[in-house]
């Protein structure tokens, strides 16, 4: 199973929106593997389906060998057919599954359909907290309708982003820099706000790794402030600009560039920041990426729509500047969130530290 949970973060980068999945296939010994695979891009073969072939291609014969797999094999027809029937109809006799599929349309059905053919199964329960975690984003989507939301940043050690003139390049080190383009890689989708857009005129692209696709770029602009020959509509992929109030000629020129406009007002006139993510997560975002100024920041903490807090802390000390999270203003102490240290890794010279709000992974 360790062996399938290492194959499965080999899909990291390639495999959304679908899940992060290995599988490996073990011959009656219990230790010679028959063959193994991961999830490919959307469309193309799943985990189960790929170590099947393996299989075949080193003429091994999988009858009632044992199928490892991190995540319950899907059985219904989406993108490609169900992984249950691949496992049936190639004579496998044992499977052992790390974690329920959230997904609705299979959520056991998959385990069901193995045992009704005769096949054996069971749980790995330790191996599913691994699973998910790996699959948060996917799991968030399935269950609370939208994406897991990651929110980086990079500071001082007395957590300014900036000086206040606004000068920020660099506060954290190349290392750390270089860091958190994997956590953009692995995100569906990059979310900034039009703040940002105008101070920066950044690309928020991935860069210097190897992927096969961009993450889409999302901005909150309230009033479509995003200047048309902005670096990051350049980018090949898809761009969505939620706004509040669509003037129709600043919404032409921004269509113009092949990005899309979507309308979604709260009663403020500002973006409404849970619509937002509940249509992010009915386009198939499981995990969204965030790196935008404080305003932003604060008012996505002050909604408690912040699951997780990815923060690169340089030790440097900045003095008055410009906070991460300036926009969150608190009435008491007692009303600020509370987050969960989940693990401060040194990178470079400076600090990774990953967060995750109180009572958010309980889903």
């Amino acid at each position: 199973m360790q062996q399938a949970l290492a194959l499965a973060a080999h899909a990291l980068y390639i495999s959304n929106p679908n899940p992060r999945v290995g599988c490996v296939i073990v011959a009656h010994d219990g230790h010679t593997v028959l063959g193994s695979g991961f999830t490919q891009r959307a469309g193309g073969p799943h985990a189960e389906v790929m170590a099947l072939r393996d299989a075949a291609a080193r003429n091994h014969d999988v009858r009632s060998a044992t199928a490892y797999v991190t995540l319950e094999p899907c059985s219904h027809h989406g993108r490609t057919g169900p992984c249950c029937d691949a496992l049936i109809a190639a004579g496998i006799g044992h499977v052992v599954g790390a974690i329920l599929d959230p997904n609705p349309r299979v959520a056991g059905q998959g385990f069901e359909r193995l045992r009704a053919a005769g096949v054996t199964v069971d749980i790995d329960a330790r191996a599913g907290k691994q699973s998910r975690a790996l699959n948060i984003g996917f799991f968030s989507r399935m269950v609370r309708k939208q994406p897991w939301v990651r929110l980086k940043a990079g500071m001082s050690l007395d957590g300014a982003t900036a000086l206040a003139n606004g000068e920020s390049q660099w506060i954290t080190g190349e290392a750390a820099r270089a860091d958190a383009h994997h956590w953009r890689a692995r995100a569906c989708a990059i979310l900034t706000g039009v703040g940002t857009m105008l101070a920066d005129d950044p690309l928020l692209n991935v860069r210097n790794i190897d992927t096969p696709r961009q993450p889409r770029l999302v901005i909150v602009d309230s009033q479509l402030r995003t200047p048309p020959g902005a670096k990051a509509l350049a980018v090949p992929r898809e761009v969505l600009i939620y706004c509040a109030h669509p003037d129709a000629a600043r919404r032409a020129a921004l269509e113009a560039r092949g990005a899309t406009v979507i309308v979604l007002p709260d009663a403020h006139g500002r973006v409404d920041l849970q619509a937002m993510l509940q249509d992010l997560g009915q386009r198939e975002v499981n995990e969204l990426h965030v790196e935008a100024g404080g305003t932003l920041n604060g008012a996505l903490v002050q909604a408690h729509l912040v699951d997780e807090c990815l923060l690169y802390m340089a030790p440097r000390i900045l003095g008055k500047g410009q906070g991460a999270f300036s926009g969150l203003a608190l009435p008491q102490l007692k009303n600020a969130p509370t987050l969960a240290f989940q693990e401060i890794t040194q990178v470079g010279a400076d600090l990774r530290i990953r967060a995750i709000a109180e009572g958010h992974d309980a889903f």
